[in-house]
């Protein structure tokens, strides 16, 4: 069976919107695409900035990492305005916990030792447990799309002092009325395949579906109902993030690849997933 043949399709491309909707069409889909970032201007970082600041004049003795994507986000963006190394110099006087393999990966690029790993399944049940007699009580915690309100507040309970630091290299669209729309009908099931071209589209997405009260409806579909294509392995991390599987990245990681190799296999990997 070739081509979408009347799927229905979610993209959340934002640059080349336009494109992307000719193309699914061009393989038979129904399209349905939501920006869902624009570029965040650099003063919108400040928040960011802030927290470098203060974890180079010795404020936190621990630092906890969530995501891969995060860490390595965070990175590049001290890069932009302080000297190369910095970073992982003033995380080698402090004590850092992972998330699980990913953050550990991260950090072992930036030649960061690890103090505290945390076991899988990775969740903050488990990151609590893993630091719950440990003595530090000025805690910073790296965020990438959302907020663990029930992790900030546990730490909380400890007498920690916590500081959550959320990195956002995108920002959300002026208008998210196209998204919104998305995060509704995914939660109500009226898309078959959705698909991502970048890392950042999976946080907002769902954010925005938590905004309208449908977010565990909406991850519920993508974890088992639709179709999820994703354009290369840093989509695929986030989407792994938030428990959501992919179930098809296209050969070389380009739109195209991606829409083409999607439409020619969907019917098969559907019927798969739903079983």
């Amino acid at each position: 069976m070739n081509g979408f043949q009347g799927l229905r399709v979610l993209s959340l491309e934002s640059r080349r919107a336009p494109e992307m909707a000719t193309l699914i069409r061009n393989q038979g889909g129904v399209p349905f695409v939501a920006p869902s970032m624009r570029e965040a201007p650099l003063e919108e970082n400040e928040a960011v900035f802030s927290f470098a600041e203060r974890l180079f004049a010795g404020e936190f003795d621990m630092i906890v990492f969530l995501t891969g994507v995060g860490t390595r986000a965070l990175n590049k963006l001290f890069a932009t305005r302080y000297p190369a190394g910095r970073f992982s110099e003033t995380l080698r006087g402090i004590t850092v916990v992972a998330r699980g393999p990913k953050p550990v990966a991260a950090l072992r690029e930036m030649n960061v030792p690890v103090t505290v790993a945390v076991p899988e399944p990775n969740t903050w049940r488990e990151l609590l447990a893993a630091t719950e007699n440990r003595p530090e009580k000025r805690i910073a915690v790296q965020e990438y799309g959302r907020t663990n309100e029930e992790l900030i507040e546990a730490l909380k309970a400890r007498g920690a002092e916590v500081t959550p630091v959320r990195i956002y290299r995108w920002a959300l669209p002026q208008d998210t009325g196209p998204l919104r729309e998305a995060a509704r009908k995914l939660a109500a099931g009226e898309y078959d395949v959705a698909m991502f071209t970048t890392s950042i589209q999976v946080p907002h997405l769902l954010k925005i579906a938590a905004e309208e009260g449908v977010e565990q409806e909406a991850l519920d579909q993508l974890r088992s109902r639709v179709l999820i294509a994703s354009i290369g392995p840093t989509s695929s991390e986030m989407l792994d993030e938030f428990g959501i599987a992919t179930d098809y990245s296209p050969t070389h990681p380009k739109m195209g690849f991606l829409v083409k190799e999607t439409a020619e296999r969907a019917h098969e990997l559907l019927q798969q997933k739903r079983g």
